[in-house]
């Protein structure tokens, strides 16, 4: 049974989005928002229900980003972060993160009903799980943190999991969906209301001004009033004080087939390694069981292959595993203090929105930043404005976090210039890729199934850190800021906007293993 070799596709990526024309012309607009994702899909929605004139643009297609490879739970539930939050930013303001994202959630709710978006939405228990007396401890902490925060949620030792837990946190009437379809349904909002939509026009630059430009790759301009960087990662930094205050992680999910019980409810492990569990169901309307996991920094694991074969096993252990149809890796960003920066980018520069820092937990986090920001511009007070403002920085928490970020970063980058492999194209089967020496410089090398190889630089065009091959996905990751580039070079998520310099590309080498 070979199911963890399948090429990976998101279940919810085989529902059909939309298609729109790429941006074409210079254009004026109130408002732009770069970023088709839940964020910036919501943000254009709320936006144009308030009448304004909105442009939305995204880098590749639609729902391409996160939002269409997260394991899509909806929920206040954080993994264990209240009693985090309590001790590093008081109980204000972990209790406002925690009605922020219940305001979220209810968001998700409303615009699912108003729309009639038939998305796949079930009410369900979220459940975070102990099953060893070290991470029971941990649970009792959490749990005596819902209790001085309100928080409606508690300690239970009933799930529904098929493997022995001692007890959990557990938050009631959370939620789970389909997040492409219910993206498909403000989409269409957005389609009928002649909102401009440009699909592959990826923003690379904003001039800053009264009314400040976002510059598209191949030239053309939209000016506007206000922009919104709904990006993931913010594509421009205009004083350099978010490449070094996030990190970004990259974590896996399989969805599989079983002939034994497919427990209700999300969980989550509360040690590690992390286990993420819900249901779901297929195009077919037949059960599905999710698992996630194996989360790890971006480009920074030699063997990707092996998180997708390690939840395979998981899966194995438990259940009688009958398909494996699907299976997908996704990026989640998160700050230094583990809340969100939404909001003016700087102070300087009110005009221009930043909403990144999720964590793993985007669909309320991503629908609360929508309204954030359409109340910033509608000049509305928002009583998260504080809690989230990019510019804030809270010395005890983030200076450690600060320093051990960027000395992580710096030995990435360091590791990858003397990283110095002895690979050449010849000895590269088909189907991986390498680093290797080509015309005295390093590159980064693939050979298709058909035998082509393409050489590419290796140094990412973001701030030259040396990327690494991600042997599950097929591209080119690196290991300091998270961009990903596929085989060819071409840029798959930033912070990076221009792809990686093209040494070589071949027809086809004959005789070559």
């Amino acid at each position: 049974m070979e199911e963890q070799f399948i090429p990976s596709q998101s279940l919810w990526r085989t529902t059909e989005i939309t298609s729109f024309p790429k941006l074409d012309k210079d254009i004026q607009t109130e408002v732009t928002v770069v970023g088709g994702g839940i964020t910036g899909t919501t943000t254009a929605y709320m936006l144009v229900k308030q009448g304004f004139d909105v442009v939305l643009l995204e880098a590749g297609r639609l729902v391409e980003g996160t939002t269409g490879y997260t394991t899509a739970k909806i929920s206040s539930q954080h993994d264990l972060i209240y009693a985090n939050l309590k001790k590093s930013l008081g109980q204000e303001k972990a209790r406002l993160y925690y009605e922020a994202n219940q305001e979220g959630f209810d968001l998700i709710d409303t615009i699912r009903k108003e729309l009639r978006i038939d998305c796949d939405f079930s009410y369900q228990d979220a459940f975070i799980y102990a099953d060893t007396q070290k991470q029971e401890k941990l649970i009792k902490k959490e749990v005596a943190a819902y209790q001085e925060l309100n928080i409606k949620g508690g300690w239970t030792d009933e799930d529904e999991l098929p493997y022995p837990t001692r007890s959990s946190a557990i938050i009631s009437q959370q939620a789970q969906f389909h997040p492409v379809k219910y993206l498909q349904g403000m989409i269409q909002f957005l389609k009928e209301k002649n909102t401009p939509i440009y699909e592959n026009s990826r923003a690379e630059n904003i001039d800053k001004g009264h009314t400040p430009t976002v510059i598209v790759r191949d030239g053309h301009r939209v000016e506007s009033n206000h922009v919104v960087m709904a990006s993931h990662y913010p594509f421009n930094d205009f004083e350099g004080v978010y490449f070094s205050r996030l990190h970004i992680e990259r974590s896996y999910t399989i969805a599989v087939k079983t002939e034994d019980y497919v427990p209700a409810g999300m969980y989550l492990r509360a040690g590690s390694p992390k286990r993420s569990i819900r249901s779901a169901l297929d195009e077919k309307g037949d059960s599905l069981l999710l698992i996630g996991g194996e989360g790890h920094t971006s480009g920074q694991k030699e063997n990707t292959n092996r998180c997708y074969e390690n939840l395979l096993e998981f899966a194995k252990k438990y259940w009688k595993v009958t398909d494996v149809p699907y299976k997908w890796s996704s990026q989640d960003i998160s700050t230094l203090d583990q809340v969100p920066y939404i909001g003016p980018v700087t102070e300087t520069n009110s005009n221009v929105y930043v909403a990144t820092g999720f964590s793993k937990w985007g669909m309320t986090n991503g629908t609360i930043a929508a309204k954030v920001i359409t109340d910033q511009i509608s000049k509305v007070s928002n009583k998260y404005e504080e809690l989230f403002k990019p510019s804030r920085f809270n010395a005890n928490k983030d200076i450690p976090n600060f320093a051990f970020e960027n000395l992580d970063v710096a030995k990435e980058f360091i590791k990858g210039k003397l990283n110095r492999k002895d690979h050449t194209v010849e000895n590269i089967k088909r189907g991986e890729a390498s680093i290797v020496r080509y015309n005295g410089k390093k590159g980064g090398a693939y050979k298709d199934e058909e035998g082509n190889v393409t050489v590419v630089d290796t140094s990412c065009t973001h701030m030259g850190c040396d990327v690494a091959w991600n042997n599950a996905e097929n591209s080119w990751d690196c290991p300091c800021h998270g961009s990903r580039f596929t085989a060819e070079g071409e840029v798959i998520e930033g912070p990076a906007v221009k792809p990686l310099k093209l040494f070589y590309r071949s027809e086809k080498l004959v005789n070559i293993n």
